[in-house]
């Protein structure tokens, strides 16, 4: 990725957390950026950036957005823990593929995939893995079953002519996070936040500057025959902390009780199984309270080695857990000083 080249870098969704933080960097470096949404964001019209509206899954329409492109970020995707399979795969897998088939077309040498650990995920503890790691042989709901797929396709298509990686950020969060964040806010303003089982599993996370830095360090230094070209690498704080005693920090920085109820993890696992099945059979949109996957996310270990991301890509996470939450604080104040009920727009796309 040049400055001094005067295309455009095309970011799919851009307008969503993760995306809007990449184009923010790219734009304060003074590139022309493009991004590819499903909506408009107007709270990108001050950087002069151009929005095109479309979904990944349409190839005419990602042709139009790649066309003239010196760069790629793949952000786009549909995130979540429940849902019909063919929805992922439509957003995930067939839109990876439209952007891989535009990449070719129109000769674009670099493509940042945004991935996610949860394409290794097994259901049991991940302590300290690196890259080395296999796919998990089952997977446990949609999301990480087609984010592993678009993984795989991306990593298989890097070649001589286009250079290819894929970023593994793990639980990215911060002010403007429209995911992770908001619901665990509104199950504990209604009472319904509890720990799963008796023990503290250590997790990492990624702020959202750090997950954002990533991508623009790899793409400077991804180039056709690179040696970070076709491989995976992990990103997040490097900073494992016990889970519920990171939920009660976001908590308390969002001024809410400290969550003390717990489930069994056998009895959660049966309420997600029954949910699932409650959910499929009467077609109820939305997600249950309680998936098995959530189960097993919520009673793991899963940080990562980020050795290879240190050494390859020049990462090292400038914003730390502490410095996270102050400013994580400050922004839930500055938007209501009343409430911290919204902490950004509750989307599944455009990640």
């Amino acid at each position: 990725m040049k400055s001094g080249d005067s295309r455009p870098i095309l970011v799919t969704g851009g307008g969503g957390f993760l995306g809007s933080a990449i184009v923010r960097l790219l734009r304060e470096q003074d590139f022309s950026v493009r991004i590819l949404c499903r909506r408009h964001y107007p709270e990108l019209d001050p950087l002069d950036v151009l929005q095109l509206r479309g979904d990944v899954a349409d190839r005419a329409v990602v042709d139009q957005a790649v066309r003239g492109c010196q760069t790629v970020f793949h952000v786009a995707a549909k995130a979540g823990l429940w849902g019909p399979r063919r929805e992922y795969y439509a957003t995930n897998v067939t839109g990876t593929k439209n952007v891989l088939h535009a990449c070719r077309r129109f000769g674009v040498p670099r493509l940042i995939f945004t991935s996610s650990p949860s394409v290794v995920f097994n259901g049991c503890d991940l302590e300290g893995v690196d890259e080395s790691v296999p796919y998990a042989v089952r997977q446990h709901a949609a999301y990480p079953a087609t984010k592993a797929l678009a993984e795989q396709a991306v990593l298989a298509a890097n070649d001589r002519n286009l250079a290819t990686i894929a970023l593994r950020p793990h639980l990215i969060w911060g002010p403007g996070d429209n995911n992770i964040l908001p619901r665990l806010f509104a199950r504990a303003r209604a009472g319904r936040l509890y720990r799963i089982g008796r023990g503290n599993p250590l997790i990492d996370l990624t702020y959202i500057d750090n997950a954002a830095e990533a991508h623009l360090l790899a793409a400077d230094r991804l180039e056709p025959g690179s040696s970070i070209s076709g491989r995976p690498y992990f990103i997040a704080q490097g900073q494992p902390v016990p889970l519920w005693d990171m939920v009660n920090r976001l908590l308390e920085a969002a001024e809410l009780p400290p969550v003390t109820k717990s489930v069994p993890l056998p009895v959660a696992m049966v309420t997600g199984a029954v949910l699932e099945a409650f959910y499929a059979l009467l077609r109820i949109p939305g997600e249950p309270r309680m998936t098995r996957f959530l189960a097993r996310e919520l009673s793991t270990s899963h940080w990562y080695n980020l050795e290879a991301a240190r050494r390859d890509l020049g990462y090292s996470p400038r914003v730390d857990l502490e410095e996270g939450l102050r400013r994580l604080a400050a922004s839930l104040k500055a938007r209501n000083p009343r409430s911290t009920e919204v902490v950004g727009r509750s989307e599944r796309i455009d990640v």
